[in-house]
C-alpha cells in the first residue's frame, strides 16, 4: 500500500469539498492528528474509517486505495451533485439548461 498516495487523495478530495482537517476529523470521528497522520501518509486506516472516509468525501474505496477512477469521465462532475442539497441541484440543473441552449444557439449562429 502506498499510504503517501492514498493520504494525498483524501486531502486533495477534503479541500475540494472545502472541508478543514479538523472538520473532517469531526466527521470521520476521529482526532485531528489521526486525519494529519492518514493524509501524510504516516499511519493507516482500519475498513470501517475507509467506508467512513468514502461516504463522507464521496469517493469510491477504489479511488481511495488504488487512485482508479471510473471510466465515464463524469466523476468529477457526480462528486460536485452529490455535495449539493436538493435546491443547489435545482439550480444546478436550471443553469446546466441555460448552458446549453447558449451552446446550442451560438452553433446555429
Amino acid at each position: 500500500m502506498d499510504w503517501t498516495a492514498i493520504g494525498g487523495r483524501i486531502r486533495n478530495q477534503r479541500e475540494y469539498m472545502g472541508y478543514t482537517r479538523e472538520q473532517l476529523a469531526e466527521m470521520l470521528d476521529v482526532t485531528p492528528k489521526f486525519c494529519s497522520d492518514i493524509e501524510l501518509g504516516v499511519k493507516g486506516m482500519s475498513v470501517p474509517t475507509l467506508c467512513k472516509i468514502s461516504e463522507t468525501l464521496h469517493l469510491t474505496t477504489d479511488y481511495i486505495l488504488f487512485g482508479r477512477e471510473c471510466n465515464d469521465g463524469h466523476g468529477s462532475i457526480f462528486r460536485i451533485l452529490e455535495t449539493c442539497s436538493s435546491d443547489e441541484r435545482r439550480y444546478a440543473e436550471e443553469l446546466l439548461k441555460i448552458f446549453l441552449s447558449a451552446l446550442s444557439a451560438q452553433k446555429g449562429s
